[in-house]
């Protein structure tokens, strides 16, 4: 009989196969300059890990569950400091009931995606839709169904494509202190009180090897999608707003990337839309959000400061300016620029998307139209960035 305890683990050593591919992507990107550029490299590759893992340990459509892919820990795909992401894997030939309450949350979206960042391109969005498509209680409350094809399937029923495998909702937040998030629940119709399946040796072989091709894919795909979405875009600009990317039709998007030297400072310029949610932020070149508990990199609508003739005037710098719609680049000479429009009622046109223009700093009090009514002491400053500290440790909790 052969002992198992010398035998050697091939989905381990898969993993950490992976994991070397994953760090050569990483010291190879075109954007490693420096040792910060590789710290901030490294720091995103075990991001990564984490969530290739935890995705590979929490995959199982029999008895799924909703995992958070993107935390302050674990960032991915240019996270939106506004949104708690949750992801479950599902199959497209089962039926799935989700349950859960609204909160009060901006925006509520639940998207169905099929195959994985493991293969060669990312997945593909199959549906999108928000909590206007689908019955809500006066309390709150919802049911929802995702299967195959139907013949009595009625509202909060939604048909899955065969090869359906993911499914990602979102909770955006506008007011981070002021709105409070809902809770989810997702099972598998046909295994509701039923016990879990013992574990099995290739069972968790199987789930490292499936962390290593993902972790793989992570590390491959969003660096390449900025070249795509980002790069192409002249710098210190940022394009109309337009659908975004990956299926989400109720959500518009404009992008760009900044590179600004130090006496020089980026001034954003786009209308209070008086959607649900709008709101901007930067991101580092690894394609992620820059550190948005202890620094003011991003701002929704709800926390900018609004001019008396409607628009967001946002100024990108890496010195304080003492004003309040100030987003700090946190050192970072380059990085992204990302303004999101979400439970959208119309088309999003060139009107409604952002200006931009690059100013010598010292001349930001002339060229700011309402400059005065934007500024803010050291004090007050300080306490928008303790609200924040206090907002991002309360929602990890939810």
């Amino acid at each position: 009989m052969t002992d198992v305890r010398i035998q050697e683990s091939r989905g381990v050593a898969q993993l950490t196969e992976a994991i070397a591919e994953a760090e050569r992507i990483v010291r190879s990107a075109p954007h490693v300059d420096d040792a910060r550029d590789l710290a901030e490299g490294l720091d995103y590759l075990a991001g990564l890990v984490k969530v290739a893992l935890g995705s590979a340990w929490a995959g199982d459509p029999e008895d799924p569950y909703f995992a958070r892919p993107s935390t302050p820990w674990t960032k991915m795909g240019l996270d939106n400091p506004d949104t708690l992401y949750f992801a479950a894997q599902i199959t497209g030939d089962a039926e799935y009931v989700v349950t859960g309450t609204r909160g009060t949350c901006a925006d509520l979206v639940f998207q169905v995606l099929g195959g994985s960042h493991a293969g060669s391109t990312a997945p593909a969005s199959h549906l999108a839709f928000d909590d206007r498509d689908f019955p809500v209680s006066p309390d709150g409350g919802f049911e929802l169904r995702f299967g195959p094809p139907r013949d009595d399937a009625g509202p909060g029923y939604f048909t899955l494509a065969p090869d359906s495998s993911r499914l990602l909702v979102r909770q955006t937040f506008s007011d981070w202190a002021g709105e409070q998030a809902g809770t989810l629940r997702v099972q598998r119709a046909d295994r509701i009180g039923a016990p879990a399946r013992p574990l099995t040796l290739e069972t968790v072989e199987s789930r490292y090897a499936r962390a290593g091709r993902t972790l793989v894919g992570y590390a491959r795909t969003f660096l390449e999608f900025v070249e795509l979405f980002y790069l192409d875009q002249p710098v210190n600009t940022m394009y109309a707003p337009k659908s975004t990317p990956g299926g989400l039709t109720s959500q518009f998007s404009s992008a760009g990337h900044y590179d600004l030297r130090a006496d020089e400072a980026l001034v954003v310029t786009v209308p209070a839309s008086g959607m649900p949610y709008q709101g901007m932020q930067l991101g580092s070149r690894w394609y992620v959000s820059l550190d948005y508990a202890n620094h003011q990199t991003s701002l929704s609508t709800a926390q900018a400061h609004v001019d008396p003739d409607g628009k967001i005037r946002f100024v990108i710098s890496h010195r304080d300016p003492g004003l309040a719609n100030w987003l700090e680049t946190t050192g970072h000479a380059r990085g992204y620029l990302q303004i999101r429009w979400q439970r959208v009622d119309r088309p999003l046109t060139e009107a409604d998307g952002p200006t931009t223009e690059v100013v010598p700093f010292a001349s930001l009090p002339e060229r700011l139209p309402f400059h005065d009514g934007q500024r803010v002491t050291p004090q007050q400053w300080s306490r928008r960035i303790a609200d924040r500290q206090a907002a991002v440790a309360d929602r990890m909790l939810s």
